[in-house]
């Protein structure tokens, strides 16, 4: 069973745009929490950040990657 993904995002955030077009085009399987659907899930971003109000934050096996920073 491939591990889950957790992908916060935000329609007005241009980096969360780029990070789901790479996982799209490899082919990843991630769940997308778009926060300004569900603004409760701002605790959770919040969380991973260490306090910080900021998008992309994707969460893989329980470590979270904070931003986006292009294909390495």
């Amino acid at each position: 069973m491939p591990p889950k993904i957790l992908l916060y995002t935000h329609p007005d955030c241009a980096y969360s745009g780029a990070l789901k077009e790479e996982l799209d085009g490899k082919g990843t399987v991630y769940e997308e929490v778009d926060l300004a659907l569900n603004p409760e899930a701002w605790a959770e971003v919040e969380h991973h950040s260490g306090g910080d109000r900021i998008t992309p934050v994707l969460v893989e096996n329980g470590k979270a990657t904070v931003g986006y920073y292009g294909v390495g």
